[in-house]
């Protein structure tokens, strides 16, 4: 099959494209910018994942642009449950360019990472392929999980410490206990 790759980085890619290439499966990547904060970080990111698609001898489609007031509109107020509008608003733009560019289905890194909310993944992207007509090809990567971490660090890519979102940035590193005059 063709298939549309939504990529979320570098080092999530390793065990997904290895799985699909050995399933015989022509792989096309998909990069989404907009979610991923600061500005800086995504540039990081999307360096590594060129890296690696060039290793893996894979080419990735982009998101024109770097739509941040539409992310933070998208996720403002609504922050407890943005995973869920930021799965919606990546799988939907994979969906339709799988769906221009003629692609037999389409999937996403992101079922990769023990982090992700996996099932709502899934259940996100059977939705959105009912919208758009095009197949979403599920497969559970998590098992890959190890496997993926020791290759990305032998090739030496980029390796993130937090989802994407400025919200997942000050998760990750912001601690109320640390602040000063808190015990």
């Amino acid at each position: 099959m063709k298939i549309l790759l939504h990529n979320c980085c570098g080092p999530c890619s390793v065990y997904p494209v290895a799985v699909l290439s050995a399933q015989g499966h022509e792989i096309t990547g998909y990069f989404f910018r907009s979610n991923i904060h600061p500005y800086t970080e995504m540039q990081k990111r999307e360096e590594a994942l060129d890296l690696f698609a060039g290793i893996a001898g894979f080419t990735v489609i982009r998101e024109n642009g770097y739509d941040l007031e539409g992310f933070l509109r998208m996720a403002a107020f609504r922050e407890a449950d943005r995973c869920r509008f930021c799965y919606h608003a990546r799988l939907s733009a994979a969906a339709r360019i799988a769906r221009h560019g003629r692609f037999d289905a389409f999937s996403t890194t992101l079922l990769y990472s023990r982090f992700q909310k996996h099932e709502l993944i899934r259940e996100t992207g059977e939705a959105v392929a009912a919208e758009c007509g095009v197949p979403f090809f599920y497969e559970d990567f998590r098992k890959g999980w190890k496997e993926g971490i020791e290759e990305s660090k032998r090739l030496k890519l980029y390796r993130q410490q937090y989802c994407g979102c400025i919200y997942s940035e000050r998760e990750r590193f912001f601690r109320p206990e640390r602040e000063p005059g808190k015990k």
